[in-house]
Order: C-alpha cells, then sequence, then structure tokens
C-alpha cells in the first residue's frame, strides 16, 4: 500500500474527524481566531513515544498561539483509547480521532498493519506534522515511517517564528521542480 507525498505549496485536504471535545474538528482549516493550523499525527495509545511528544506539544501551544497558529492533534485510535491516553497527557489543545485509511493516504501519511504495534485495534498512521496557512497551502511537512523518527517542537517553533516574522511572501520550501 502507497500514499502520495504531500506537495508543499499545494492546498491541503481538509478533513473532518470526531473531537475527543465533542463535535468535530477540520484538518487544514484552522479554527476562528487562529489564521495557520499545525497539525500532528500520532500513532496511537499503543505508543509511549506519542504520548511524551503530545506532552512536549503542549509546552509549544502558548508560543504557537501568539504567533495564530492553531496546534491539533489526531491518531486513529477508537475514542476509548485516545480518550485514555490524553488523560495522561492532559494537553491545552483539541485531539481528534478516528483517522480512516483513506484520509491517512490523502495526506501522504505511512500506514502500519497492526503487527507493527502492540495492543492495537487495526492499521494505524505513522507521524506526520503539516502546518497549513491561511490560504490551506501546505507551508511545512515531515512524514514519518517511525516513532523516534520526529522534528523537535522547539525548533519547528523556532522555523514558524522566522516563516511569521517574513514581510515577503515567498514559496514553500521544496517546490522546485
Amino acid at each position: 500500500m502507497s500514499s502520495k507525498k504531500p506537495a508543499p505549496g499545494k492546498v491541503f485536504p481538509v478533513i473532518e474527524v470526531p473531537s475527543l471535545g465533542g463535535g468535530n474538528i477540520r484538518l487544514g482549516a484552522a479554527s476562528d481566531g487562529y489564521d495557520w493550523q499545525l497539525i500532528i499525527v500520532y500513532r496511537g495509545k499503543h505508543c509511549p513515544i506519542c504520548t511524551r511528544y503530545l506532552r512536549e506539544l503542549d509546552e509549544t501551544v502558548q508560543s504557537l498561539k501568539e504567533m495564530r497558529i492553531e496546534a491539533v492533534a489526531v491518531s486513529s485510535d477508537s475514542k476509548e483509547r485516545a480518550t485514555s491516553q490524553i488523560a495522561e497527557v492532559s494537553p491545552s489543545y483539541p485531539v481528534a480521532y478516528g483517522l480512516t485509511i483513506d484520509q491517512m493516504q490523502a495526506i501522504g501519511l505511512y500506514i502500519s498493519s497492526p503487527r507493527h504495534g502492540i495492543n492495537v485495534e487495526g492499521p494505524f498512521a505513522e507521524p506526520g506534522l503539516f502546518v497549513v496557512n491561511e490560504d490551506r497551502e501546505l507551508r511545512m511537512v515531515d512524514v514519518s515511517n517511525a516513532p523516534f523518527l520526529r522534528p523537535q517542537l522547539p525548533s519547528v517553533v523556532s522555523g514558524l517564528r522566522f516563516m511569521r516574522g517574513m514581510t515577503e511572501a515567498f514559496p514553500a520550501n521544496g517546490t522546485y521542480a
């Protein structure tokens, strides 16, 4: 099974997923009060590295808010499994669950079968990080096939601060054809 590589500079698809807080979260479209969105895809309850990364994300939320960047996290876990894991994190950002295989493929994630995880419900997404601007353009992307290959969030925040401070529009990196 393969997925198309996400293309920086192109429109990111809007994907609706259920929120642990009720209602839905729209991945790829920032909520009111924000103009950019940082999307973290995590593997799920079976991954202690993900739990640690979600805690680290919570430490960056205030800096992101100051830049009008909404942080959201999502996994393919069921509501029950996601609720259990997120109770360990107590995040100050919205968390979604139930990402489907079609949705994972639509945004270019690596997908692992249950044999690659302990105590999983089915195929699950490997980590992904996406930054989408106010025009729904994908500005930054990191897709990994392993839980320990993720960008350090303080570096991401620093890069976003630089990007948001630019006075001149520039194309997304990685768009040379």
